[in-house]
């Protein structure tokens, strides 16, 4: 990360602390009972219910702060801002301080086409934040018809650290807006103009400028510096509109309102994974109000919804994309993901068996429906749908690495080693010394006991790359097991054991780490506990006979090569 991203992040971080209110519990003069349901349910994100209990609260006791904002907060985090305007208007009748309000009143003004409340709100500081208001202001003043005072604004905010690609960014939408086209690439070709315009939406609003600078061949080759040759449909159809010499209408700002909806949108993007999934939720939903196909927008309330466990509102969110939008398959596809984690498995497959007849030529597609298959275990569907979207791969497109790596492990639970050992082998030429693959290849490997030295130089290297992945540790210790390195093995196991400390192979895998180099009451302790953690795991009856018979028993009967058992020390023998 850039020192400027570094600054803008933590910049935002701060905004959106601001903008957070703690919902301590009100001085309520009803029914206590409908304030704890209304925050129990916001807290669990049900949005809908916590929005009926506030109002009932409310019902009781109209004027209580925590009430209002509870109410507010829980109808924009639903998605209906509309409903949350008038609980925002009396709250600041009231004189309740809530940054969450005015963000409310500051999108229905907007709406309203309101932009002397817009800049009365802003310079009476009762605005949403620093970066928010400059740049509301600047929108306000373009849409009052003062665009001279519209410049300086985002030149305003330009001056402030960390934020002068953010702010930037939005005054080349606005001149581009307006059609003064060479001003908004002049910006653009600005190297000092900040990381923003890189992001997705900005280079398509650069292609967008170019082409109808009459620039295509410029847009071309910026499309294919950022984006190369696996383009999904929305940037396709702007490489085919280039490539035929078509002028590409100017579509990411055609509105004031959409100049508004992308400052919430943009915030709310780099306030991804910086501030709470609820609050970073706030921004995203002004933005959709604000301009209702502003389909990243509606994605990223999407995913967030998914972040929080609320699946069924994501799903709700997802389906708000219309099936025209080049955005479609991305909004079926985390749809089908929604459905799935909502334990609706066979509707995540009928979403993705229609999009596989609408989107046949999306690897991602067919790929994504063999990893619903093989999370159900079913595996020779997902080798089938796996190999449709191998089909549709260019031969030497790296990107079919994790496809054949996914593969191979339905091919390995289907006991077809050969073509698993393939699929594995043909995922490292692609990504080499991939950490997963050199692991799953080397544990297989080792416990088919075939190729040991090789298996155990690929789970050295993959434990090199992640030294702190059990999974790993475990693989690595057991290969050193499988080759009779057994005091080379304890210590990997251990450490295995302590970052998975609940995971019954691992603890079993231990115990018969302990037995071979002479620990016999721990590893019977390790083995107890082993069966604890899943009683009716498949080795569950195979680490209830080494209990009563030993190790070296269980190895005798199975026929397989017996331990150099060392002389047992655990209790000083």
């Amino acid at each position: 990360m850039t020192k400027r991203k570094i600054l803008t992040a933590k910049f935002l971080t701060a905004l959106a602390l601001t903008a957070t209110t703690t919902l301590a519990t009100p001085a309520f003069a009803g029914n206590s009972g409908d304030y704890l349901a209304a925050r129990q349910a916001r807290m669990a994100g049900d949005f809908d219910a916590a929005v009926y209990y506030y109002i009932r609260a409310l019902g009781d006791d109209p004027k209580n702060p925590q009430l209002l904002e509870g109410a507010a907060l829980s109808q924009l985090s639903a998605g209906d801002l509309a409903r949350a305007v008038p609980v925002a208007e009396r709250m600041e009748k009231n004189g309740v301080e809530s940054q969450i309000a005015r963000a409310i009143l500051a999108a229905h003004e907007f709406e309203a086409g309101d932009y002397t409340a817009v800049l009365s709100r802003v310079t009476e500081d009762r605005g949403v934040g620093p970066l928010v208001d400059g740049l509301m202001a600047a929108w306000a003043r373009l849409g009052s018809g003062d665009m001279t005072a519209a410049l300086a604004a985002f030149d305003t905010v330009a001056e402030t650290k960390g934020l002068r690609g953010f702010a930037l960014y939005h005054k080349a939408l606005a001149l581009a807006m307006v059609g003064d086209f060479e001003a908004s690439e002049a910006i653009y070709s600005d190297e000092q103009a900040g990381p923003l315009q890189m992001t997705r939406r900005g280079a398509m609003a650069r292609i967008e400028v170019l082409s109808q600078l009459d620039r295509n061949a410029d847009a071309l080759a910026l499309l294919d510096r950022l984006f190369g040759t696996d383009l999904d449909p929305g940037l396709s159809a702007m490489r085919t509109g280039l490539e035929t010499g078509e002028t590409l209408p100017f579509t990411h700002v055609t509105r004031i309102t959409d100049g508004v909806a992308e400052i919430f949108y943009s915030v709310a993007a780099a306030l991804r994974g910086e501030a709470t999934n609820d609050y970073t939720l706030i921004y995203s939903r002004v933005a959709e109000d604000l301009r209702r196909d502003h389909v990243d927008a509606i994605l990223l309330s999407a995913e967030l919804l998914e972040d929080m466990g609320r699946p069924e509102l994501a799903t709700r969110a997802y389906r708000r994309v219309p099936r025209d939008n080049p955005a479609f398959h991305a909004a079926e596809l985390g749809r089908a993901e929604a459905l799935r984690r909502s334990g609706r498995a066979d509707a995540a497959l009928e979403v993705l068996d229609q999009l596989a007849e609408t989107h046949a030529d999306m690897p991602i597609v067919h790929s994504t429906r063999g990893d619903l298959f093989r999370g159900s275990e079913r595996y020779m569907e997902a080798v089938k749908a796996y190999d449709r979207a191998l089909s549709l791969y260019d031969e030497d497109d790296r990107a079919q690495w994790f496809v054949l790596y996914v593969r191979g492990i339905c091919q390995e639970r289907l006991n077809h080693w050969d073509e698993a050992e393939a699929d594995f082998r043909a995922a490292l030429q692609f990504n080499p010394e991939h950490p997963r693959v050199l692991n799953y290849l080397g544990y297989s490997l080792v416990e088919k006991q075939e190729k040991l030295e090789e298996a155990l130089s690929m789970i050295e290297r993959a434990a090199d790359a992640r030294p702190d992945s059990g999974y790993i540790l475990d693989s690595l210790g057991w290969a050193l097991y499988r080759l009779g390195r057994y005091d080379d093995s304890v210590g990997h196991m251990e450490r295995a054991a302590e970052l998975m400390p609940v995971d019954p192979t691992v603890t079993d895998h231990l115990g018969d780490v302990y037995w071979a180099v002479g620990r016999r009451l721990e590893a019977e302790f390790q083995w107890q506990r082993a069966l604890s953690f899943d009683p009716e795991a498949g080795d569950a009856e195979r680490i209830r006979r080494k209990l009563k018979v030993g190790l070296d028993a269980v190895l005798a009967e199975e026929g397989a090569n017996p331990l150099k058992v060392a002389q047992d020390t655990s209790n000083g023998g």
